[in-house]
Order: structure tokens, then sequence, then C-alpha cells
């Protein structure tokens, strides 16, 4: 299937200049939906994943059913504010700002194994934020999953920078 078809491009958005890679046509067929998440099931069924991480919210769509098909934990990492008990929380560069995410402490733990789900890697801003907000807990990363990879933007780099093995389901040039 050609992803490609279900990722709309919406030019100026959040602000002139950036192009935002909108990922909701691929939730609005069950068919391309499907395809992703039985993507993700044959790339991370031998990982030794023990819970899943997915950030704030477009990762949650990918990460909780894909939770759900391996039979393993998920943890919502969200923005602050957003989670009712003790958090630790990392702030971060975006392609068009900064951001903070927010994990609970009890999330993971040492020993885990994490899977990081988002629906695209650009700067790799998020997805290093993921990365040491799991780390910071004692947890290894089993791998990245994500269902666009900006290959024009640096995201790839950062996660070989932080040994983060990645995979995704469609790069755009």
């Amino acid at each position: 299937m050609n992803l490609r078809h279900f990722v709309r491009d919406v030019p100026d958005y959040p602000k002139k200049g950036i192009t935002f890679f909108d990922i909701t046509p691929i939730l609005k067929s069950p068919e391309a939906f499907r395809y992703c998440i039985d993507r993700f099931v044959d790339l991370y069924k031998d990982s030794g994943a023990t819970k899943i991480v997915a950030a704030d919210a477009r990762g949650f769509i990918f990460g909780a059913p894909l939770a759900l098909e391996l039979g393993i934990g998920f943890v919502p990492i969200r923005k602050p504010g957003k989670l009712p008990y003790k958090n630790r929380c990392i702030t971060y560069d975006l392609e068009y700002g900064t951001d903070t995410l927010c994990m609970h402490v009890d999330a993971v733990e040492q020993g885990d194994k994490v899977l990081m789900i988002d629906d695209l890697l650009a700067t790799g801003g998020t997805a290093e934020g993921m990365v040491k907000l799991v780390r910071e807990a004692g947890a290894d990363i089993a791998g990245a999953g994500f269902v666009v990879q900006l290959n024009f933007l640096d995201g790839d780099e950062v996660m070989k920078a932080n040994d983060v093995r990645h995979d995704y389901l469609l790069e755009i040039d």
C-alpha cells in the first residue's frame, strides 16, 4: 500500500513556511490504518519490548492499538499539566519552537524494554525527548517506529546519535 496517498500536505501550518504532513486521512481509511498497525506488528513482534511509549497526541493513535496487538503495556507521554500523578518532564526543540513532554514517574522502570511510537519523525526533537525520559527512568529502548519520516530534516541523524534503531512506514523527501 502506498501510504503517501493518505498523507495530506498542509502548507503554512502551524506557521508560515512550515508544511504540516497530516496523517488523519490514514485514520479515515480502515485499510490504511490497519496496514500501519500490521506493519508495526511485523517490525516489532520479536523486539522483546515490554512497554510502548507514545507522544501526545497522534502517537497515541498508533501506539495504543499496537500495544494491544503485541500484548504489552502502553504509556502515554503528555504535555505538561495533563497527567494526574507525579511526573518527570523534559523540554526540547521543535522545527518551529520548543515543547515539553511529561511521563508518570512510575510509568517505566529499570529493566523495561521500551518501544517508542509516533506518527512522524521530523527534526527528532520529540523522539529525543522521549528517549531521554525513558532512559532517565532506567529503561532501555527496544526501538522507535514512525508512520512518516521526513528525510529533508535531521530526525534520522538524531536517532542515530542517540543509538536508537528506528523504522518508518513512509519516507518523504
